[in-house]
């Protein structure tokens, strides 16, 4: 595993594409977080406007709560689209230019070909999961006053949702990329499905028109971001009804994992069967 690791490293350790798309994701999550407060209570002001009993300000960023907002606000499908590239471009790129033929050559199987881009996903998500826990601790200790222990790791579980999300995604894109093989083509698909298909199905699958029924949930992408469903701005459930999550269960982490396994195995299946 060390030597596929060490093949995947090496290609891209001067490969600007990719570090110009993992800095843009820092720049537009990093603005994101800092503009979040301050757009949710935009929000809260303009509904001021049109109610009788006003609602106050929110802060996001204490503990325990800041675990979920900040969770919340990395994985929404605008920031995550940015690491889900950089693994399209990584991958289809192997087919333009010859050079999974070359690793083949080289006796590299295709087993560990999937393996090595597999542990290049693992490896991305980790790094993200720790930097934002490092990044939302550091905010949490700024913003709260009369820490504890148990305060700090009271809602921590959804670090781990920011995980299994990020995990997820990218082998969703994994799966697009080794099914199409063209950078473009695989592009403009996953992103015409992850921001307008699917979202148009899911709605879609919640019409009067259609019988009532409670698929949209556990559809790929939506099953993805559903680990962290929603910030914890109380807000939200007086005003929209929402029932605002507890915490990351394993039964909300057991629908993408599983999708995830199954795009792997398709595309272990296509790898085996279809020329290169």
């Amino acid at each position: 595993m060390i030597k596929l690791l060490k093949i995947e490293f090496k290609k891209i350790r001067t490969y600007r594409i990719f570090w110009i798309l993992i800095g843009l994701y820092f720049v537009f999550l990093a603005a994101g977080l800092m503009m979040a407060e301050f757009m949710v209570n935009n929000m809260v002001d303009n509904m001021n406007k049109h109610s009788p009993i006003p609602f106050p300000h929110v802060a996001i960023y204490f503990f325990p709560w800041v675990w979920q907002n900040i969770s919340f606000f990395a994985t929404i499908r605008y920031v995550l689209i940015f690491p889900a590239i950089v693994i399209i471009i990584l991958i289809t790129n192997e087919y333009s230019f010859k050079t999974i033929r070359q690793n083949m050559i080289n006796g590299m199987s295709k087993a560990e070909f999937l393996l090595s881009k597999l542990l290049l996903i693992l490896v991305i998500s980790v790094i993200l999961t720790f930097l934002l826990g490092l990044v939302t601790f550091i905010i949490g200790i700024s913003h709260t006053s009369g820490i504890t222990l148990q305060l700090i790791l009271q809602k921590s579980s959804f670090i781990v949702g920011f995980f299994i999300t990020i995990l997820c995604f990218q082998v969703l894109a994994l799966f697009f990329a080794f099914m199409l093989r063209n950078t473009g083509l695989s592009i403009a698909l996953f992103t015409l499905y992850v921001f307008i298909v699917e979202p148009i199905v899911f709605y879609f699958l919640k019409s009067p028109i259609v019988h009532k029924n409670g698929i949209s949930p556990y559809l790929p992408v939506n099953s993805i971001l559903r680990v962290t469903e929603y910030p914890a701005i109380p807000v939200l459930k007086q005003v929209m009804g929402l029932t605002l999550q507890d915490s990351v269960s394993m039964s909300i982490c057991l629908y993408p994992l599983i999708y995830a396994i199954l795009f792997i195995a398709t595309v272990y299946i296509v790898l085996l069967t279809r020329d290169l």
